[in-house]
């Protein structure tokens, strides 16, 4: 199951970089991911939850203006990645294989930065514009991510 997990958080890392880290912060603060005595325990700090939720927040608001780049640009795509290796490695850190964590999150961050921006453009040509599909897109990320806290 956890490996799975690993994979969606990377899904959702791809979709929006910085939905992930802020769940899986929000996982470690609520005592939900054990990541004491590991390199990510800074997660679980009392002030990173709040930092990250309000970059994810920003993202979401910057997502919608028409000058944003596209996630599949060098520098997007690789916060991507490496949004979604840091959220698989964390996810892998109670069961010690952060290492499987870590490339299952940044393979999710290439499916879901490649299959979100698919969709995302399927959806958007259905609607007649961007913003309902980026709208749905922010949605599915924001109940992956909650799923995926959920289910540790």
């Amino acid at each position: 199951m956890l490996y799975l997990l690993a994979i969606l958080i990377g899904i959702v890392a791809g979709f929006r970089a910085m939905i992930a880290p802020a769940a899986i912060a929000w996982a470690a603060r609520l005592g939900m991911l054990d990541l004491h005595g590991s390199y990510l325990a800074f997660l679980g700090n009392a002030w990173v939850p709040w930092l990250l939720t309000l970059a994810a927040v920003a993202e979401l608001l910057n997502d919608k203006r028409a000058s944003t780049p596209s996630r599949k640009v060098p520098p997007q795509f690789a916060v991507r990645v490496l949004s979604g290796a840091l959220c698989g490695a964390a996810i892998g850190i109670p069961a010690g294989w952060w290492a499987i964590g870590l490339v299952l999150g940044a393979v999710g961050a290439v499916i879901g930065t490649l299959g979100g921006a698919a969709v995302r453009g399927v959806m958007a040509s259905t609607f007649g514009k961007d913003l309902p599909a980026a709208l749905v897109e922010d949605i599915v990320a924001v109940l992956f991510a909650a799923f995926i806290v959920h289910s540790l």
